[in-house]
């Protein structure tokens, strides 16, 4: 009985302490607040756009929408809308799904690789990716996380 007691005291001890820190630092928020940072973090989206090269049309027309979301794996989301230019009839595509991020791109170990739809089998995984340098371009890259080595375009850039 005693040891409950204590252990009772010790926890509401804690809880005393947690929640003068948080009215000590000033990080007491509102629910309003707290909707409002998620609100703008899940509307933040990177648009990397460009023409990609077909084999048998004039090219395809590639949008590829990056969604923040709040820095966890679960609200990392992406939307790519692919057109195939001169095409009869021209195929329109848009794939959404989950993206994962990973390190390292090449010889540049800041590089980074966004793997689209990677909770998924590897077959229905796609890969770009982008140097440190330039972060700004974007390249479709095989299924080895390679630049795909050609002399076409295989990159899209970030629109402003």
């Amino acid at each position: 009985m005693k040891k409950l007691i204590l252990m009772l005291i010790f926890a509401c001890v804690l809880l005393s302490c947690n929640s003068k820190n948080k009215e000590e630092t000033g990080q007491i928020s509102s629910p309003e607040t707290d909707n409002e940072n998620t609100e703008d973090a899940l509307d933040k989206v990177s648009v990397y756009e460009g023409l990609l090269p077909c084999a048998d049309c004039e090219g395809i027309e590639t949008v590829l929408k990056i969604y923040q979301g709040d820095g966890t794996m679960e609200t990392h989301k992406f939307e790519l809308i692919t057109i195939y230019k001169k095409k009869q009839p021209e195929k329109k595509r848009v794939q959404k799904g989950n993206y994962n991020l990973e390190r390292g791109l090449g010889n540049d170990p800041d590089g980074t690789i966004y793997v689209l739809n990677y909770d998924k089998p590897e077959a229905d995984q796609i890969f770009y990716g982008y140097s440190a340098t330039n972060p700004d371009k974007i390249f479709l890259l095989n299924n080895k996380r390679e630049k795909i080595t050609s002399k076409l375009n295989y990159f899209l850039m970030l629109n402003e």
